[in-house]
């Protein structure tokens, strides 16, 4: 027997639960969606939930670059 009641066919949120926004680059630093993403996920289709996705590793690297410490006051990147 299935248990298929709780399947749902839908796309996942990328939510990994560490919802912090950083302050520059204005992205969550856990899922990496915009907070116009995060609060239009539910509404969205599965199409732009899956255009979201896509986008998502392309913006890793913004929170990648060092601010502070040793690095930020030399101007070098860490």
């Amino acid at each position: 027997m299935s248990d298929d009641t709780w399947t749902r066919d839908e796309v996942q949120s990328p939510c990994v639960r560490i919802c912090v926004v950083h302050p520059e680059e204005r992205l969550c630093v856990g899922c990496l969606r915009t907070l116009d993403e995060i609060a239009a996920w539910s509404r969205m289709t599965g199409d732009e939930r899956r255009a979201v996705l896509e986008a998502l590793p392309d913006r890793a690297p913004r929170l990648r670059k060092r601010r502070g410490g040793r690095a930020g006051r030399t101007g070098r990147d860490g």
